[in-house]
């Protein structure tokens, strides 16, 4: 058995993100990230819009953490792309509210976005009229322009940090898959062949697996989570200088944590239709050979946990029900992008984009958990309801899991204070 200091358990953006600050602040620490894919970013993390987003859709009151993660990874990034020489497309975002009856919700993001650090000279409102000015295939009858949006590949990103990772000393262990148990007051991972890893601390960044993961140490047990599968249409060429920028509009129910499918703008000037939001039951569940092993252990999960409370509300049915025909349905997809952008001819979409899982958290009253779940237990530490801003706001929100971490007394850095590639660790703490 080796034992490591640290082992992170998920070569998603976030664990990741982790082990590139832990490296720096552990110099002589002895550290391990396990991800059961070949490589990292392959799931959620590589499987998403590449959108670096401005923080207007966040409540400064209810969603501090998310709001700031965002603000300070948007300028992280940047910084970090054009040191690095990664691709940094900064071409902005509109948010267009296609009835008078949600743009009153425009204003609410307009107040969000400037009480969360924009100002003005990066984000303003504007009337159906000065919208076409804007864009001119773009309709609406007001919308929110915030020119502090970019478009990036994640994956690059993340495989980029592990390298500086590995070069600080990090060893990642790829296309292992970990069973945890607690002895003696240490996690030990055991990764099959009969090796074990034995962890003075545990972080679990699994993702999509990150409940799971939890749950079968012994902790959470009152959450469940439920998955996502997010799809796209690749748009033709003759639709690439369509807009100058990506395009969102106001969700249709904003209490649930989803959003309508987007016009987006990728790094590399193609565009895209998406994502969606299609029920699934498993952590990666692609297609229906994925999800069958997983339908009755889901179904008895969420009775046990009381998270099937979610299923009596009518609203959320018949959302499901849109989404999962969005899945189905071509026409239905883009149709909710016509809405906005009504020259888009749905026969011209051939091929499908790259899909993605989401996985939402659900507490035992059977509503969704908007914030960051962490839950600290002896000497491990589990992240569960990582989302939005996502990849994002990886890398401040790793320092702020880190930091915590620390202000818990579980793992106490060796340099709290270090300058860590491109970033001082005070700088960066959210």
């Amino acid at each position: 058995m080796r034992e490591y200091d640290i082992v992170i358990i998920g070569g998603g953006i976030l664990g990741v993100s982790i082990s590139y600050f832990l490296s720096y602040l552990n110099p002589s620490a002895d550290i391990m990230l396990i991800e059961r894919e070949k490589g990292v970013a392959h799931h959620a993390s590589g499987r998403n819009t590449g959108k670096v987003h401005a923080p207007y859709r966040y409540n400064p009151d209810k969603n501090r953490i998310f709001a700031k993660s965002s603000l300070l990874g948007y300028d992280m990034w940047e910084r970090y792309a054009r040191i690095k020489g990664l691709p940094f497309r900064d071409d902005g975002v509109i948010e267009v509210a296609v009835s008078d009856e949600q743009v009153h919700i425009l204003e609410r993001y307009q107040k969000w976005g400037l009480q969360n650090g924009l100002d003005e000279s990066v984000m303003r409102m504007v009337d159906g009229t000065s919208l076409h000015r804007v864009e001119p295939n773009v309709q609406g009858v007001a919308a929110l322009v915030c020119d502090r949006d970019a478009s990036v590949n994640y994956r690059i990103f993340t495989k980029s940090l592990a390298d500086d990772a590995t070069s600080q000393g990090v060893k990642f262990l790829y296309k292992s898959q970990s069973n945890i148990t607690v002895k003696d007051g240490y996690s030990v991972v055991s990764l099959g062949d009969e090796m074990q890893v034995r962890a003075k601390l545990l972080i679990n960044a699994g993702g999509g697996e990150a409940v799971d993961i939890a749950h079968s140490m012994g902790i959470g047990q009152k959450y469940t989570d439920v998955h996502f599968r997010g799809e796209y249409w690749k748009a033709p060429g003759i639709y690439s200088t369509l807009t100058n920028k990506s395009v969102y509009s106001v969700p249709q129910n904003t209490q649930y944590p989803f959003l309508d499918p987007h016009w987006i703008l990728r790094y590399d000037g193609t565009c895209e239709v998406g994502p969606n939001a299609a029920p699934v039951f498993a952590p990666y569940g692609y297609d229906v050979r994925e999800n069958i092993p997983y339908i009755l252990p889901k179904i008895r999960e969420m009775l046990e946990s009381g998270a099937y409370r979610i299923l009596l509300d009518e609203q959320f049915r018949d959302l499901i029900i849109n989404e999962a025909w969005s899945s189905i349905s071509k026409n239905a997809m883009i149709d909710r992008v016509k809405r906005f952008i009504p020259t888009l001819d749905a026969r011209l979409f051939k091929s499908r984009g790259t899909a993605g899982i989401r996985s939402n958290v659900i507490d035992e009253n059977g509503r969704f958990v908007s914030g960051p779940i962490i839950l600290y237990d002896n000497g491990s530490v589990h992240i569960l309801n990582y989302n939005s801003p996502g990849a994002t706001g990886a890398l401040p929100f790793a320092a702020y899991v880190i930091d915590n971490i620390n202000k818990q007394g579980i793992h106490r850095n060796t340099r709290q204070d270090a300058t860590c590639g491109l970033w001082k660790f005070s700088d960066v703490m959210i």
